[in-house]
């Protein structure tokens, strides 16, 4: 078993109002919809979401992962995660990051960054491997999620 991580950061403006993005942002049904591999979202107190993720490929195996993050919600501006796993949890993933928004005349900035971090029953030395596999899943779901955004919020990027 070793850990594996790997970040991501994006931006784009896009035509949808403040408003509509935080909305969509802070849905976590919706977010379950949107975002590949992503099987379930689900609220845990005032402050922690439950993210199951399921059957995410890597290097010809895929795998299933829950993790608890705890949730900041600045609103409308800022969304923060931090993984948070609950008291004598073990979880084989977990997510930090953030989501800013601002308005951009009737039009949304969105800015994201993220670093996931996984453990997979691989050794270590196949760390470069592993890295790359999990930027390109990275990707694809980053891509993915945000035209499915877009289509949700009947927006295109300006």
């Amino acid at each position: 078993m070793a850990s594996f991580t790997t970040s991501t950061h994006s931006a784009a403006t896009v035509t949808a109002g403040v408003d509509e993005v935080w909305a969509a942002l802070t849905d976590p049904e919706l977010l379950a919809r949107l975002t590949p591999f992503l099987h379930r979202v689900t609220p845990q107190g005032d402050d922690h979401w439950v993210w199951e993720l399921s059957k995410v490929p890597v290097l010809g195996g895929s795998y299933s992962f829950a993790f608890r993050e705890r949730m900041t919600f600045d609103e409308p501006h800022r969304i923060e995660f931090t993984h948070d796993p609950a008291p004598g949890a073990k979880e084989a993933a977990g997510v930090e990051g953030w989501y800013a928004l601002s308005r951009r005349g009737g039009h949304t900035h969105l800015e994201t960054s993220l670093a996931i971090t996984v453990d997979l029953p691989v050794p270590g030395l196949l760390r470069p491997a592993v890295t790359t596999a999990m930027k390109g899943v990275v990707v694809l779901m980053g891509q993915r999620f945000s035209a499915h955004l877009l289509q949700h919020l009947d927006a295109r990027p300006v």
